[in-house]
């Protein structure tokens, strides 16, 4: 239970101001979304300025390395040497990896490749070929602040029509998402909308496993649902940081995890999946990026 903070103590944010002139008023208009019933977040899932600005120099560095990748990928080279422009580029960054080691984690990239959801180890053996469609998730700790963004690539820029119609959508669907993050509405809005966009263009969003808050650690809460309902999930306040990540799959949502890494998750019908991710900020009025 967090501590009740009298008028002129000093805000629990850290900002040296008194509570009463700084994050009351938030603090009173979340307690009343609560008395009615919603989810709302606690103080540690609110971000401070400093944090943010934390945050977004991670950002910045996260979004450089995918740049790097980007100005890379072409057909005939490893995945594994897309993890080592990635561990290269950070390291010069001054930042760390943070995947690398994460739970176990082996690489310091996930690349996941047409009917890949997520989590595909880049190997030696793993070859690109010409009309792939391969997902980059880049995760970075820059001076203790979490960054975490992903694209998705078409190997030598043409593919199949399905394919490249999959990876427009599922880019309009983060899109979608992003434009229903504002303060004071609930991730359950976002959610519906990708959702819905999903639904309209006949794919499906995986359900098990969704976003998360980031910035002081890889992975906070809340989790984050992207097949909600409208109103549902947690309120939406000022300094909340979190991914927007739906994985969008051609044909049914069902997935599995391959036995033989622990980690790579595959689609059950072997169509193909796309995946772009944002980390973005609540702001006042609406959101910003911090890493894309």
């Amino acid at each position: 239970m967090q501590k009740k903070i009298e008028r002129n103590d000093p805000c629990w944010c850290g900002s040296g101001k008194k509570y009463k002139t700084c994050h009351m008023r938030m603090d009173e208009k979340i307690k009343g979304y609560a008395l009615e019933g919603h989810i709302v977040p606690e103080h540690g899932q609110i971000k401070t300025k400093e944090q943010i600005d934390g945050i977004r120099e991670s950002g910045k560095i996260n979004i450089a390395v995918l740049d790097h990748v980007a100005a890379h990928i072409r057909p005939g080279m490893c995945t594994a040497e897309i993890d080592r422009l990635v561990e290269e580029k950070t390291r010069e960054s001054g930042a760390i990896p943070a995947p690398l080691g994460f739970e176990g984690y082996p690489k310091s990239v996930c690349t996941s490749i047409n009917d890949q959801v997520c989590h595909g180890i880049p190997s030696e053996d793993i070859i690109l070929q010409e009309g792939d469609i391969v997902n980059v998730d880049v995760s970075t700790i820059y001076k203790g602040y979490f960054s975490d963004s992903s694209r998705m690539f078409i190997v030598g820029g043409t593919t199949t029509p399905e394919r490249e119609r999959l990876v427009r959508v599922a880019k309009e669907c983060m899109e979608a998402g992003i434009a229903q993050v504002k303060p004071w509405q609930f991730l359950g809005d976002m959610a519906d909308a990708v959702n819905s966009h999903a639904k309209e263009n006949g794919y499906s969003i995986v359900v098990e496993i969704g976003g998360h808050g980031v910035g002081l650690e890889f992975h906070e809460d809340p989790f984050v649902s992207y097949v909600a309902p409208k109103g549902t999930e947690m309120l939406m306040a000022p300094g909340m940081v979190f991914t927007i990540e739906p994985m969008v799959n051609a044909g049914t949502e069902e997935i599995y995890v391959d036995d033989s890494n622990g980690w790579t998750v595959y689609t059950e019908d072997g169509k193909p999946s796309a995946q772009w991710e944002v980390t973005v900020a609540v702001t006042e009025d609406g959101c910003e990026i911090l890493a894309y």
